[in-house]
């Protein structure tokens, strides 16, 4: 349940339908999701973050599934249960097969275990690893 009500079209700012009225442009479709309703109580919180969003999601060197990847992978570590959600459904929506989603979560799953093992037991980082020393070489 949502902390603040999710802000209607008839409810929201003229800011923030501005907004809603651009989602509906660029992604081509009449739904504007809970994420940006309930944002819409700050218009310039709102702005701001979907602005972000343009150029950050946009494709680059990394192509938009991989992107959509990394996010479901960060929010899986955040524990954001909406995010991953709506990017799992994005990332399907860009390509993601099942066999693709069933890897991620085993190189998430393998990735917390490490980490927890490596911070745990406070191993030092390899120099060779390091880039900030100045004898660090790339691995084989």
């Amino acid at each position: 349940m949502a902390v603040v009500p999710l802000q209607t079209d008839e409810d929201a700012s003229a800011e923030a339908r501005a907004v809603f009225n651009e989602i509906r442009e660029r992604r081509g479709t009449d739904y504007v999701n809970n994420f940006w309703r309930a944002l819409a109580h700050d218009p310039e919180q709102l702005r701001a973050v979907w602005d972000r969003i343009q150029i950050v999601m946009a494709p680059g060197a990394l192509d938009p599934l991989v992107k959509e990847l990394i996010y479901i992978a960060v929010s899986t570590a955040n524990n954001c249960g909406y995010c991953v959600h709506s990017h799992t459904a994005s990332a399907r929506a860009k390509g993601m097969t099942p066999a693709m989603h069933a890897e991620l979560l085993q190189v998430i799953a393998l990735a917390s275990q490490t980490n927890a093992l490596a911070t745990g037991l406070g191993v030092p980082v390899d120099e060779v690893f390091d880039v900030t020393a100045t004898t660090s070489r790339p691995v084989r």
